[in-house]
């Protein structure tokens, strides 16, 4: 007997679960017990998913799988934390500009600086979204991507 060739079963799995809709089928099947509201607390999206990541999301998983054997019908709300210092220092790094006072000389006045530095920020963020996309499925933590919450 040869050894089983696990990544390729892993996509078999992902795959079965996709065609069937799977998870879609837990949010259409009769909840005797009640609702329960699953809204994932997000990552900052500013770089690629690490393996902390992963660790993180199988721990998120855990309750809601557990509350729908339980007979729930549990909404899992994806969101992406796209905002704060990580995502501002990132910028300012690939800008190469460092603090408030050269983010204001970007543009000709301040104000457009800052708008045009926000904008940056928006976009970097997103620029890391297939990634993030690709190791949730992967990884089978099933969330409601279409209609996420975002921090801006």
């Amino acid at each position: 007997m040869s050894n089983p060739n696990f990544p390729e079963l892993e996509e078999e799995v992902l795959a079965f679960w996709e065609k069937n809709k799977i998870f879609e089928k837990t949010l259409e099947k009769p909840a005797p017990l009640s609702d329960f509201i699953f809204f994932e607390g997000p990552p900052t999206a500013n770089g690629r998913p690490g393996i902390h990541h992963v660790e993180a999301r199988a721990f998120k998983d855990l309750i809601p799988r557990f509350k729908t054997m339980c007979g729930s019908r549990v909404v899992r709300k994806a969101g992406w934390d796209t905002h704060g210092l990580p995502v501002e220092l990132g910028v300012e790094k690939q800008l190469g500009i460092s603090g408030k006072p050269q983010i204001e000389t970007l543009k000709p006045t301040a104000q457009d600086s800052i708008a045009y530095f926000n904008a940056e920020c928006k976009k970097s963020v997103w620029s890391y979204l297939e990634d993030w996309r690709q190791i949730t499925r992967r990884i089978g933590f099933w969330l409601d991507l279409e209609h996420p919450y975002i921090t801006y």
